[in-house]
């Protein structure tokens, strides 16, 4: 099934620059990076890593980090942008890795791309070895019921309030915006939660988090109005 990722890769490239989007660069990042380096981790898996500027930064810190995406323009650009990484052609319901391998996996911000979550995330489980930490990023459910809608505005397009409707229906949608084009799915939370717990995993920190004060005012106050993205981090018991 085409999920427009191919397509979209040269605009998604464009938008991120090299530091990342708003959100990524002054809502996740101050939280991802440290609750990574927290962990101490010597090996890392970032699973749907995208053009790799995750595992770039991991790796300016001293983490031995492999990235799989399943697009192949990404890592192409990955792997120009960094060419001594380590970057493989994968999807995260077939990890090409052994039982206990990585003492840290990240996925941040790809569960919304991800057909298949439970197989997705067993084999997050099965790669992480005791101990070890799976970190997500991920849209808020709330935000991802009407992604393909967005705001309600007025006659003056003025945004009035965020919409929310058949949270509970799972499915997947064709998101627009600046010239990138991709399906996303929707997944209430309790879906997410089950799927974790399932799979052994234990919740050791959780997350709504909004810009910090050095963000463009303007642009956080968008952020702070609905809710937009949440912090997981998941123990996998030794």
């Amino acid at each position: 099934m085409d999920n427009g990722w191919q397509a979209s890769a040269n605009a998604w490239i464009a938008d991120m620059g090299a530091r990342g989007d708003f959100g990524r660069r002054y809502v996740l990042d101050p939280i991802m990076l440290p609750r990574a380096l927290a962990c101490a981790p010597k090996k890392a898996l970032d699973v749907g890593c995208g053009e790799g500027r995750f595992c770039r930064m991991l790796k300016q810190n001293g983490i031995d980090v492999t990235g799989v995406d399943p697009t192949p323009a990404l890592l192409e650009a990955a792997c120009a942008r960094d060419p001594d990484g380590a970057y493989l052609g994968a999807t995260a319901e077939y990890l090409p890795f052994g039982a206990n391998t990585f003492d840290l996996v990240v996925s941040y911000l790809s569960l919304i791309d991800i057909p298949d979550i439970e197989a997705a995330i067993l084999e997050m489980a099965r790669v992480l070895a005791p101990g070890g930490a799976l970190l997500i990023a991920n849209l808020n459910s709330f935000n991802t019921a009407c992604c393909d809608t967005g705001w309600i505005k007025d006659s003056a397009g003025r945004r009035m309030y965020y919409p929310i409707d058949n949270y509970l229906e799972e499915r997947s949608m064709w998101i627009e915006y600046r010239g990138i084009r991709v399906r996303n799915h929707h997944r209430p939370m309790s879906t997410y939660m089950r799927t974790l717990l399932d799979a052994g995993l234990r919740l050791s920190y959780f997350d709504e988090p909004s810009p910090g004060a050095d963000a463009m005012p303007k642009k956080a106050a968008s952020y702070r109005r609905a809710p937009w993205f949440l912090v997981m981090e998941w123990v996998k018991p030794e």
